[in-house]
């Protein structure tokens, strides 16, 4: 994963976030709070580990599947867009 040291800083960011809900949903269940705002919690965790996974595929798509200079049979640039949306849609 070579290359998302480009992308170290915002990639560790958001690995941050993830952590401090992760500890909110620990305090959350320690204190007995409510279902529904425990649910809420757990649900902005899954947006955020989806929104950590786009960023890295993204990233794994253009580096090593439509850059020509590392992979002559590289894929079409359109095509790879195209595959990036979809993941980036999915992973919402």
């Amino acid at each position: 994963m070579t290359h998302t040291i480009r992308q170290k800083k915002k990639l560790l960011a958001r690995v941050g976030r993830i952590r401090g809900q992760l500890e909110a949903i620990e305090r959350a269940l320690s204190e007995e709070a409510e279902c529904e705002r425990i649910m809420h919690m757990i649900a902005g965790i899954r947006g955020g580990v989806a929104g950590l996974m786009a960023e890295v595929v993204e990233d794994h798509i253009r580096t090593h599947l439509v850059d020509p200079e590392r992979n002559p049979g590289a894929l079409n640039a359109d095509a790879a867009d195209q595959l990036i949306e979809v993941v980036h849609t999915y992973l919402k």
